[in-house]
């Protein structure tokens, strides 16, 4: 067996609910819903349709957007003995996130450094919020992902030869799994794997991906 690597979603996987989603909610600007189902129905490109909300929001409302983000996200139960797993079984795990730094970056704080994170970053410099893209489309990618889930991957995975366990939820993690010899899927992303036939298991908490990994890794009968 190839030694195994981790590639983990953020919203809606590490915690329960998509924070970017819930921001829009709580802070309500004009026009949300509206983006929010074109980047869903892929109307338009993710990178497109998290810009566009992002502008909807004054930058000055940056310590109150952050402050709501982090009471307001929970985590999925066993995520920290996940962590702890795959440091005990000396499992590189990376968090590959659409997810914003200012909210994501102090959710993870508690659970310690992970092999890497990548997600957007955020500039509150001008009137309205302004999302960067430091981990776009690579060559082998022209859908606009804003953080490239396969172009990180592809770039992680250079010259390497790793057993690629994708864990995700949603319309973010479609192309990542493509790439995964195993993923652990919800949602979206567990009707598409059904559809596409590629192998995978579903999951509600993170007790589960931790069983469902020693199986597929034939560490327990």
């Amino acid at each position: 067996m190839r030694k195994p690597i981790i590639y983990c979603d953020f919203d809606g996987t590490i915690t329960e609910s998509d924070n970017i989603i819930a921001i829009m909610k709580k802070f309500a600007p004009p026009g949300w819903e509206t983006i929010k189902d074109q980047i869903l129905s892929q109307q338009i490109s993710i990178s497109e349709g998290v810009g566009k909300l992002f502008s909807l929001l004054p930058s000055d409302w940056k310590d109150e957007i952050t402050a709501f983000a982090i009471e307001n996200a929970k985590i999925r139960p066993g995520f920290k003995e996940f962590v702890e797993f795959t440091r005990n079984e000396k499992i590189p795990f990376y968090i590959i996130s659409g997810g914003i730094d200012f909210f994501l970056y102090p959710i993870l704080e508690e659970f310690g450094l992970f092999d890497g994170v990548y997600c957007n970053e955020s500039d509150f410099s001008g009137e309205t919020i302004k999302i960067l893209w430091p981990h776009e489309c690579d060559e082998f990618c022209s859908n606009h992902c804003g953080c490239c889930k396969p172009s990180v991957i592809r770039q992680l995975e250079k010259g390497q030869d790793h057993f690629k366990i994708v864990i995700g939820d949603s319309v973010t993690d479609l192309e990542a799994a493509k790439q995964a010899n195993f993923v652990l899927a919800r949602d979206l992303l567990q009707e598409k794997c059904v559809e596409w036939g590629i192998n995978h298991k579903g999951f509600i908490t993170f007790y589960d991906c931790i069983e469902e990994i020693k199986k597929e890794l034939g560490w327990v009968s």
